[in-house]
């Protein structure tokens, strides 16, 4: 059932089935917020690709990592309608197994190429705030280009597993295909998917909330509050932590609920259920990501949001201020 669904069953190796994990809720609510999502998602990351591909003359490091932050968000635009019609029909998965393994594999590379893009950003902006005069604020286009090639080369090796794995299971009539279901033997590729969906979120996040807090201090220590550069660093790394903690926490908050009540608690159904629902939810706001994106290009990049406002100004819609490009905010 996606990206998410499904991670709280897999806690006991032995055990292959629990209290009864209806999904209900997820069939009525879940395709309707899905669909909002794409409908913003798809022509704001259009847009985006627009001005990245036809309007920006210059691309430099830090633009080319937003590039790449795009690409992934296409990741999830490509994958998202097969998961939409998948709610829709209550999981009847009629696509195929060969086309539920790799549909699972992109939803995962989206989500972590997206955490691994949002945090090489806001790095960025860290270095060139609080160590302006370091050698990685001279990185090249081509050694960012090879930044990025890494970050996609561990994300991809971390859930190629993925396609190894027959992950359409049966049910009754019904072909579900799930991230994760319940085994007798969880596989290996299952533990280190559960693994890495884990620590994808705690480790950047802690890489976030420190650049943002070391990027404050350094602020008020010494006294840029006025400096339109670092302001506009602060906001850009700003945009990026809430984009994270609004579209990833709900759902490690929920699933590590969910397994904590079914390994501690096992027999109160009601709480296991509730948690079980609410954590399939959160997929709702993991695929928000590609909605928001767009808010942190803008807030990163100068030249990509001077695009936009030129752009808008010419269609009359508006009358906004063109700023002159920063080097803090553009890299």
């Amino acid at each position: 059932m996606g990206l998410v669904t499904d991670f709280p069953m897999v806690v006991n190796q032995t055990d292959t089935h629990h209290c009864d994990d209806s999904h209900d809720l997820t069939a009525s609510v879940l395709p309707p917020i899905l669909i909002i999502e794409m409908m913003f998602g798809l022509p704001g990351n259009l847009m985006a690709l627009w001005v990245f591909w036809f309007r920006l003359k210059h691309w430099k490091p830090s633009t080319l990592l937003l590039f790449n932050l795009l690409l992934a968000d296409f990741l999830l635009i490509i994958s998202l309608p097969f998961r939409i019609h998948n709610f829709l029909t209550e999981e009847y998965w009629v696509f195929g197994e060969a086309w539920c393994r790799i549909n699972l594999f992109m939803l995962a590379v989206n989500r972590s190429s997206s955490i691994g893009f949002m945090t090489a950003v806001a790095v960025d902006r860290y270095f060139k705030v609080v160590h302006p005069h370091h050698r990685i604020n001279r990185m090249t286009t081509t050694q960012a280009a090879g930044v990025a090639g890494l970050i996609w080369a561990i994300v991809v090796a971390l859930r190629v597993p993925l396609l190894t794995l027959d992950l359409l299971r049966q049910k009754g009539d019904f072909s579900l295909c799930r991230s994760f279901d319940s085994y007798e033997k969880t596989p290996p590729q299952i533990v280190l998917h559960n693994f890495v969906f884990v620590a994808e979120f705690f480790l950047p996040l802690m890489v976030l909330l420190f650049c943002t807090a070391r990027i404050v201090f350094i602020l008020y220590r010494r006294q840029l509050d006025k400096d339109r550069k670092v302001r506009r660093a602060v906001r850009a790394v700003g945009a990026i932590v809430a984009v994270f903690i609004i579209c990833f926490l709900p759902g490690i908050a929920t699933g590590l609920a969910t397994v904590y009540i079914k390994r501690f608690h096992p027999a109160d159904c009601v709480s296991y259920r509730l948690a079980a629902q609410l954590f399939t939810l959160s997929i709702g706001f993991t695929y928000l990501n590609s909605a928001l994106d767009p808010v942190i290009y803008c807030f990163s990049s100068v030249m990509f949001s001077n695009v936009l406002k030129t752009y808008f100004n010419k269609l009359g819609l508006m009358e906004m201020k063109v700023r002159r490009r920063s080097t803090t905010s553009d890299g």
